[in-house]
């Protein structure tokens, strides 16, 4: 491709690269830059990556992207914003890919998996459609399930994702879409069909400083799309539509003044069921996963296939045969007359919901396992501790993802939140033990809450991933149990 037709979308400042040079390759790592590439200079968070510029021309790129001039002589385009340079070349590159399908984007702090899978469901149900999924779970092409290391992809990915879905005959395309991925310009470029807010509560601050920076970010994604669907029992819902160009329909369980409404919900165990009211329609919706959250997630994604053609009966029709989703609220097979739950909770809003939707149904004592993330917003830990000893009638404090950060402060910033507070607690520093001494120690009728890691299957120890899959870790240890208890 010819560098004219790459960068046609880029705002360029200066510019010493032929414009009939031939670009074989794009590359923001000067590791993987090959012969032929247009280098990105991105500037990261710690690290700049005008460093590389002298790498990347050792490995032969043909033209630096970049927002500083170079001082090795080398054949430059010189913008504004690389990140964003990133993304339009990216979409260029595999040929627009995003604009070949109908493009549906989730954004809010929880809520955005579940509803990504029910509205795949919905769409393969009802349209036939055969739909592509990005989110915190992984990626799927139809039912193709591959690995991601991220809720949203580099733009340099992403849109190379799209090139295979769109090959592959996607004809939609449900995504989660990070405040990250808004604010660092990944899906920039991208036109969404329809954007779904789920809700807002705390989270990411260590990036964004402040909640209304947070929700700011979030906002962005409504003034992209044609048409977005809105919470309307958030509080941020009314900050969501603010300057928006785009149509708007609301969604709610609490308020009567949204367009699409439930009424007489009942929860159980075995999961949800209430009445979808939109207009003078009314119809039955049944979906088996169990909390008030479900109906929140059930209305968003009935909203989101309404403004896609799909109608009120179709979509509780589809529903009806939704299954959940790999770490959330997720049954784990013991053998006793306890209960064991791994969920992906790693937020304190998460958290209380989960424990709020088990409650009701946790006939002896509610556990909840739990610990917070390292590198990542501090502010939350103790929030995270009040609200874990408040809902639960034992918690145990444990590591998760501790990354470069000493785990036992990051306990003990935790339970700092648990000062006063009655509830027992124990503190086990290895998560494995922590599992072990909870099936230990649990009696008839417990339910043990695995909470954070959710689909995760590694435990992120400095910068080395370790295999921690709980599900695992459970299975082997009632076996052990089982072979000792045979064995006497």
């Amino acid at each position: 491709m010819k560098l004219k037709d790459l960068v046609k979308y880029v705002n360029i400042v200066s510019c010493t690269a032929d414009e009939d040079t031939e670009i074989s390759g794009i590359s923001y790592n000067s590791k993987l830059t090959e012969p032929g590439d247009i280098f990105v200079a991105i500037k990261g968070l710690s690290v700049d990556g005008h460093k590389y510029i002298p790498a990347a021309a050792e490995k032969g790129c043909a033209v630096v992207l970049c927002e500083d001039i170079p001082e090795l002589g080398v054949p430059y385009i010189q913008t504004d914003d690389c990140r964003l340079a990133l993304a339009m070349i990216s979409s260029v590159f595999y040929g627009e890919p995003s604009k070949q399908m109908k493009m549906i984007g989730l954004t809010g702090t929880s809520g955005k998996t579940t509803s990504s899978y029910l509205i795949k469901h919905i769409l393969e149900q009802k349209l036939n459609a055969k739909v592509g999924l990005i989110g915190t779970n992984g990626n799927m092409i139809g039912d193709e399930h591959i690995h991601t290391e991220f809720t949203t992809p580099e733009s340099l990915e992403l849109h190379g994702l799209f090139r295979r879905m769109a090959d592959a005959g996607c004809t939609h395309v449900v995504m989660e879409v990070s405040s990250h991925s808004l604010e660092m310009n990944r899906v920039a470029g991208i036109h969404y069909d329809v954007a779904e807010f789920t809700n807002l509560s705390q989270d990411h601050l260590d990036l964004h400083g402040t909640m209304e920076a947070y929700a700011a970010a979030k906002r962005k994604i409504f003034s992209r799309c044609d048409v977005g669907c809105v919470n309307a029992d958030d509080k941020w819902s009314g900050f969501m539509k603010e300057g928006a160009s785009c149509e708007f329909s609301t969604f709610g369980a609490e308020t009567i003044e949204a367009d699409l409404t439930a009424n007489d919900i009942r929860l159980s165990a075995s999961g949800v069921r209430f009445a979808a009211v939109c207009g003078n329609e009314l119809t039955l919706v049944r979906l088996g996963i169990p909390g008030m959250f479900s109906v929140h997630n059930a209305l968003g994604a009935i909203s989101v296939c309404m403004a896609l053609g799909v109608s009120l009966s179709d979509c509780a029709d589809a529903l009806s045969s939704a299954k959940g989703v790999k770490g959330r609220m997720e049954l784990v097979p013991t053998d006793g007359d306890y209960s064991v739950v791994i969920d992906y909770s790693h937020k304190p809003d998460a958290l209380e919901k989960v424990l709020k939707t088990l409650r009701p149904v946790t006939k002896g004592r509610l556990i909840t396992l739990f610990g917070c993330g390292g590198d990542r917003d501090r502010a939350k830990r103790p929030l995270m501790g009040a609200i874990a000893a408040d809902n639960s009638d034992f918690v145990i404090v444990t590591s998760d993802n501790p990354r470069t950060e000493e785990p036992r402060e990051i306990i003990r910033q935790i339970t700092e939140g648990m000062k006063n507070k009655r509830t027992p607690k124990k503190v086990i520093c290895d998560r494995v033990d922590a599992i072990h001494w909870a099936i230990d120690n649990a009696r008839p009728g417990d339910v043990i809450l695995l909470a954070g890691k959710g689909h995760e299957d590694y435990q992120v120890v400095g910068h080395e991933k370790h295999r921690m899959d709980e599900r695992e870790i459970v299975a082997e240890w009632l076996e052990l149990k089982r072979k000792t208890s045979a064995a006497k």
